[in-house]
C-alpha cells in the first residue's frame, strides 16, 4: 500500500466513532435542541456526493443523540441543498439563520464556499467546510484535503511517470481551475510542458476538447474536472481514442457514479488522486463507520460522507468542551482540535488556518469490481 502523504491511523477509541458520552455542563438546564446545518449538493448532478455527505452527518447526529446529545441537549439537523450552484450560496446562509443553525458542515463545492463561507462567519455560524479551494482557508475549519495539500501529491505522481509533457482538461470552476493551475506551476518548474484545454459543464460530448488536448501529443492526460464531466471524458477516451496516453483524474472525479457512467474498462485506463470510498479506507475506525452506515441506511457509504461524519464529531466535541454554542468559543475550540480519533484517522487542526495538519491522500485505481482501491 502506497501512502502519498502521511496518514496517521486512529490511536484513540471513538465511541462507535462518535463523540462518546456527552456529560453534564453549564448548559444542562436548556432543553432546546442544538441545531446543525448540512450544506451540500443533495440534489442535482452531484447528488450522490451530497447525499453521502448528508448521511455522514446524520449518522453522527444519530449516534450522539443516542448518548444524550451534546450539552444534554438533542441535536437537530437542517438540510441545506445548494445543488452545487453558486447562485444558491447566499440563500443557504439565510435559510440557516432562519432555522437558528449554530454551525454548518459544508458546503462541498468550492465555488459555493468562496461566496458563502465568509457569510456564515459574518452571521456567527461556525463552518466545518467540505470545500478544498485554498481561497476558502480561514473561514472556519476543515478536516479534508485542501489544494495546497493535493497539488504536491499530483505533481509528485506525474513527475514519477517521467512524463515530459502533460495535457490538461480543466473545468473552469474555482476548485478545479485552482488545482490545475497549482499543478501546472509545479510541473513547469520541473521542466515539464503543460497545456490546458477548458471543458464546459452540462454537455454530453467532450470529443472536440479531447482531440484538442491530444493534438499536442502529451505523455499524460490530466483531467481536473468533477465526476459528471470526468466520467464522460474517460468513456470517450476508451471508445474513440484507445491509443491515447493514460490519464490521471483529479480528486473531484472520485465518486461511484464515475464508474457507473464511464464503465469499469474506461475507468481502469485512468488513475485517480484522492481518497477511496469508505469501505476501502484504511483502518479499523473506517471499517466501524462503514458497518454503522450500512446498518443505518442500508447501503454502502461513498467517498465524502466519512469526512462529513468526522466534521460533525469534531464539532460536537468542540461544543461540549466549551459548555455552550456561542460562536467564538466553539470556532476557537474546533481549531484547537488535536489527536482527535476520527474515522479518517487522527485529526489535528492548525489553529492559525483551520486546516487539518495531516490528510489521507492516495493514488488509486479501479478494480474489476468497479471499486476505487489504493494503488499497491
Amino acid at each position: 500500500m502506497t501512502f502519498i502523504t502521511k496518514f496517521l491511523p486512529a490511536v484513540f477509541a471513538v465511541s462507535l466513532l462518535g463523540v462518546g458520552s456527552l456529560g453534564p455542563n453549564a448548559n444542562a438546564a436548556s432543553k432546546d435542541p442544538v441545531i446543525i446545518g448540512v450544506e451540500a449538493p443533495i440534489t442535482g448532478d452531484q447528488a450522490s456526493n451530497g447525499q453521502d455527505i448528508f448521511r455522514g452527518v446524520k449518522l453522527a447526529v444519530k449516534q450522539a443523540n443516542a448518548k444524550g446529545g451534546v450539552l444534554n441537549r438533542k441535536i437537530k439537523l437542517v438540510k441545506l441543498d445548494d445543488k452545487a450552484s453558486p447562485d444558491l450560496a447566499s440563500a443557504m446562509v439565510k435559510k440557516a439563520q432562519a432555522k437558528k443553525v449554530v454551525a454548518v458542515v459544508g458546503p462541498y463545492n468550492s465555488g459555493v464556499g468562496i461566496i458563502n463561507l465568509p457569510q456564515y462567519v459574518a452571521a456567527g455560524i461556525v463552518p466545518l467546510s467540505m470545500a478544498s479551494d485554498d481561497d476558502t482557508i480561514g473561514y472556519g475549519s476543515t478536516v479534508q484535503p485542501m489544494v495546497e495539500q493535493i497539488a504536491p501529491v499530483e505533481i509528485a505522481y506525474i513527475k514519477s511517470t517521467m512524463a515530459k509533457s502533460v495535457a490538461m482538461l480543466v473545468d473552469p470552476s474555482d476548485y478545479t481551475q485552482g488545482i490545475a493551475d497549482s499543478v501546472k506551476t509545479g510541473l513547469e518548474s520541473a521542466g515539464i510542458t503543460v497545456t490546458q484545454t477548458p471543458v464546459s459543464e452540462d454537455i454530453n460530448d467532450y470529443s472536440a476538447e479531447i482531440t484538442r488536448a491530444l493534438s499536442t501529443n502529451p505523455d499524460l492526460l490530466y483531467s481536473s474536472t468533477y465526476f459528471p464531466e470526468g466520467s464522460l471524458i474517460a468513456k470517450s477516451l476508451e471508445s474513440s481514442n484507445p491509443d491515447s496516453p493514460k490519464c490521471l483524474m483529479g480528486l473531484a472525479n472520485v465518486d461511484p457514479a464515475f464508474v457507473t457512467t464511464a464503465g469499469i474498462k474506461a475507468s481502469q485506463r485512468c488513475l485517480f488522486d484522492g481518497v477511496p470510498e469508505a469501505p476501502r479506507f484504511p483502518g479499523a475506525s473506517a471499517k466501524a463507520y462503514t458497518k454503522a452506515y450500512k446498518k443505518a441506511f442500508g447501503i454502502n457509504p461513498g467517498v465524502w460522507g466519512i469526512f462529513s461524519y468526522d466534521s460533525a464529531n469534531v464539532l460536537f466535541a468542540a461544543i461540549q468542551s466549551t459548555g455552550g454554542t456561542e460562536y467564538t468559543p466553539v470556532f476557537d475550540a474546533v481549531r484547537k482540535t488535536a489527536n482527535f480519533a476520527g474515522a479518517t484517522g487522527s485529526i489535528t487542526i492548525a489553529p492559525a488556518t483551520g486546516v487539518r495538519d495531516d490528510v489521507p491522500l492516495f493514488i488509486m485505481t479501479v478494480n474489476n469490481k468497479g471499486k476505487y482501491v489504493v494503488q499497491p
